[in-house]
């Protein structure tokens, strides 16, 4: 009787105390979400920090004030690498939604199974607005199939769109590790097209002509790409540039007089110190130049204008061919010469921190070009075998510019070396292969290479640096120099500068790589092809994306390319194993599990019985 008393007030007691439990357990529920509602803050317990955002998207998110919206072309039928990549852009998107109510988004499948017709349509208007289709192969019912899809997303602000690529392929990457360094950059890429989208004023970029610059059809697809996100103009130290006459006829001057019997226009020397002091101001008004394979030389008046938009603080990007050779020659001749270009431009480059070598580079790793290798019917057949003056650079550099970036193209390029300078921090982007050599100009180049083996043991120059970031205070060409004659009378007037801003260049001793390839229609039009795409292999390669990321770093906030930078560790398991244990593996992870809970039972059963045959 007694022991049945004493088992009722247990239970009595057990019960206050699990109803005291859920009381409080409710109130501190009820608490913390209040405290929440006011108080933000999350936890991030990955060892890559994958869910933290950088400070500066934080930012930017927080200063958002009205819709940005996300249409994400990555929902439908997909293996599992790209579930994954769905998965981790709707994540993103989420964290970015938890720092601004101004996020929204939406995942479409551009594919209609039930109208194929409506399908292509919304591929063609996708194409338009900038998304890159890519051809998906995949295992369905045990047989191959292959669709179309859009692995990108556009991004709309006020009537303004803006497309965002998700998927950086890569050559010679696992299907695994382009999904996972496509991940990587999930937060760059967003946060980068929000920041284009919704500033208010553009940074001007300037493409820089007059020295025999690669013209408006072989720059057309970067100048429009660049477009999207800054105001870009082509620019010219010239008496004739327009911007210069709209500002003498706004100001009621007369730039041009006629003084001879062919009345031709001659621009008044007295308006020589106007253009000058005009120019040395305007060029102010940009952030960036790009000076794409100039092949005439330099007057110490354009390289002094250059000089002094340096010291300002702006930025440049030189593609500088130091060695002029052509594949034109090559398609009349088997052979051509390869010479040394007077650009003037050495002294310049040296003060700031590098120097081009007047050489070429040879690379096993290297592009195929078209070589007939014989004739059959009369009709010539054609090889693609590997040019080797053609290097195929693939960045293994950390920084941000060149992270995850895919394969690049490059014709003709040569060697750079770094001079260490006070207060400038020198970083190599690119390099080539291990199995490269340099031959210095005058270099023969002879298509006949080609029909023979190359001898390993002669490419013993591996990694010759073909691209470098300067970064830090720039001292002047002309600091303790006389000035251009040009700029004698009109010296007092000028702001020169000595020492420079803090400013960033880039160098890379290759034009072409920021050449897009042209073709010629049915109208004799020409039509400018995507840039890094290749007509002869029908390969794209990342020229573009490293042009983008070159501008984007010399003109965003650092911190925000930072983002860039984030690595996560890709946790692989390993197939062959996985291949020679297949039965083990499944019957641990099917049987194990139910043994572990069928022991776990049996030991809270027996334990319940000798308590209870204890208190009898």
């Amino acid at each position: 009787m007694k022991n049945n008393i004493k088992n009722i007030n247990k239970r009595r007691q057990l019960k206050k105390y699990n109803l005291y439990f859920l009381i409080v357990s409710l109130f501190t529920i009820i608490f913390l979400n209040i405290i929440s509602y006011y108080v933000f803050f999350r936890i991030d317990l990955t060892t890559e920090k994958r869910y933290s955002l950088s400070p500066a998207t934080k930012k930017m998110l927080k200063e958002l004030d009205d819709i940005v919206f996300f249409k994400v072309y990555l929902e439908g039928k997909f293996p599992a690498g790209f579930k994954r990549l769905h998965n981790e852009t709707k994540e993103i998107l989420d964290e970015f939604r938890a720092y601004s109510d101004n996020i929204q988004y939406e995942f479409i499948n551009p594919n209609n199974e039930n109208d194929p017709k409506e399908t292509r349509n919304i591929q063609m208007i996708l194409m338009q607005k900038g998304l890159e289709p890519t051809q998906l192969y995949y295992e369905e019912d045990g047989s191959s199939s292959q669709q179309v899809i859009f692995p990108g997303a556009i991004v709309s602000y006020r009537g303004k769109e803006l497309p965002v690529q998700l998927l950086n392929t890569q050559k010679g990457v696992s299907p695994e590790s382009v999904i996972n360094n496509s991940i990587q950059t999930l937060e760059y890429n967003f946060a980068h097209t929000i920041k284009k989208i919704t500033e208010n004023r553009k940074q001007k970029i300037g493409f820089l002509e007059g020295h025999g610059e690669l013209d408006a059809y072989e720059t057309a697809d970067i100048f429009q790409e660049l477009s999207n996100f800054y105001l870009v103009k082509r620019i010219k130290f010239s008496y004739e540039d327009e911007d210069f006459l709209v500002y003498l006829k706004e100001n009621n001057i007369q730039p041009f007089i006629t003084t001879d019997t062919n009345q031709t226009p001659v621009f008044q020397e007295k308006l020589i110190g106007e253009y000058i002091r005009y120019q040395f101001e305007w060029l102010k008004s940009f952030d960036a130049l790009i000076i794409a394979k100039p092949n005439e030389t330099f007057s110490e008046r354009d390289k002094f204008f250059i000089d002094q938009f340096i010291m300002n603080g702006g930025k440049v990007v030189w593609l500088i061919d130091p060695v002029y050779a052509t594949m034109d020659s090559l398609m009349v001749n088997t052979n051509t010469i390869g010479f040394s270009q007077r650009l003037n431009l050495d002294d310049q480059l040296f003060k700031y921190g590098v120097r081009i070598n007047s050489n070429l580079i040879q690379d096993l790793k290297a592009v195929p070009i078209p070589l007939e290798t014989g004739r059959m019917n009369n009709q010539p057949q054609y090889s693609f075998l590997p040019w080797f003056f053609f290097p195929v650079i693939l960045p293994e550099s950390n920084h941000p510019i060149v992270k995850n970036l895919n394969m690049l193209k490059t014709e003709f390029v040569s060697s750079i070396d770094i001079i260490e300078k006070e207060n400038i921090t020198a970083t190599p982007l690119l390099s080539t292969s291990q199995y490269s050599r340099t031959l210095n100009a005058p270099v023969t180049i002879d298509l006949n290479i080609l029909r023979s083996q190359p001898d390993k043991r002669l490419f013993n120059k591996p990694n010759r640096t073909i691209a470098v970031l300067l970064e830090g205070r720039f001292e002047s060409l002309y600091k303790n120099r006389l000035l251009p004659p040009a700029f004698t009378e009109v010296a007092g007037s000028l702001k020169i500068i000595s020492d420079s801003k803090p400013t960033k260049l880039v160098i890379v001793s290759d034009g072409d790589v920021i050449k897009n390839q042209v073709r010629v229609n049915e109208m004799k039009e020409i039509i400018p092809l995507p840039l890094g795409y290749d007509k002869w292999t029908r390969q794209t390669y990342g020229n573009k994306d490293f042009i983008m990321n070159v501008v984007n770093y010399l003109c965003d906030d650092t911190e925000l390319i930072q983002a860039r930078a984030k690595e996560f560790r890709l946790r692989i398991l390993d197939k062959t194993k996985i291949a020679g244990h297949k039965m083990r593996l499944q019957l641990l992870n099917t049987l194990l599990p139910v043994l572990i809970v069928l022991m776990v039972g049996i030991v809270k059963a027996w334990k319940r019985r000798k308590k209870y045959l204890k208190n009898l």
